[in-house]
């Protein structure tokens, strides 16, 4: 086995883990939260698979980017579950059966449908059972999921960081913070007048799982030299970017911003 296989084996188990993990925290209550608000799920789908998809190929379109620039916004677009984001989303103020109820949803919908959907029911069958051992589970299988990712991630990162810095000058910065600032802005405007909502809508737009990109990328397009090194530095850019917007809604956050709304 090869370095670069062991990579992507490491990458699939991460993604496995992460869903699973999202199936072990979520109730039928947080799995059925959309159904109870169809006009949120439907706002909540449009930002994610529709409009930050569009974004990315509207992008590609309009500005002269690197091919693996435009390659890594496609198959980002692509990759809606994003890692332990609902832990990230309560922190921030989030409405956490909304969280969990999207995850639920972007699992079911997302590119690797197959993959993810057996996870997800999986964690949701323990849940069920053994409520018990599901909270046991789902904290140490998080972060061994993302000890994965970061395993994963580490010598991709290692190797393209001189290419990563070279790509600072190419446009591919710009059009990274680009994609990531329209995914809080559509986010944050189609979720309404909800704050924790708002929240939680607005980092699921603009984030996405790097492990599920890379494993697409490398599978379509192995011979891409600077594809890596492109999702790596997006990995960076929107670690980087959640900060502001975190501390933000935290300081907007109000007694009344959690009002519930019609979906």
């Amino acid at each position: 086995m090869n370095t670069q296989t062991l990579i992507l084996h490491c990458l699939q188990a991460s993604i496995l883990g992460t869903v699973f993990s999202y199936g072990l925290q979520a109730t039928v209550s947080d799995a059925l939260f959309l159904v109870r608000h169809p006009g949120l799920l439907l706002r909540s789908v449009l930002a994610i698979f529709i409009i930050m998809p569009l974004v990315a190929i509207a992008m590609v379109d309009v500005f002269a980017l690197p091919r693996a620039t435009e390659i890594a916004l496609v198959v980002l677009a692509l990759a809606p579950i994003p890692p332990l984001l609902p832990k990230k989303e309560s922190k921030a103020g989030g409405e956490g059966a909304y969280a969990l109820g999207l995850m639920v949803v972007m699992g079911m919908l997302a590119i690797l449908l197959a993959i993810l959907l057996v996870p997800l029911l999986a964690g949701m069958v323990v849940r069920i059972v053994a409520p018990a051992l599901a909270r046991k589970l789902a904290r140490p299988i998080e972060l061994a999921s993302l000890v994965l990712l970061l395993a994963a991630a580490a010598p991709v990162l290692f190797a393209a960081m001189p290419i990563v810095v070279n790509l600072l000058h190419s446009g591919t910065l710009l059009a990274i913070v680009a994609f990531i600032m329209i995914g809080l802005a559509v986010g944050q405007l189609l979720a309404r007048a909800v704050a924790q909502r708002q929240t939680v809508l607005a980092l699921s737009t603009a984030s996405r799982h790097p492990a599920i990109a890379l494993a697409v990328a490398k599978t379509n397009f192995p011979d891409e030299p600077f594809l890596a090194a492109t999702i790596v530095l997006y990995l960076l850019v929107v670690t980087l970017l959640a900060i502001p917007y975190i501390t933000w809604r935290r300081r907007m956050e109000s007694p009344a911003s959690g009002r519930s709304a019609q979906g």
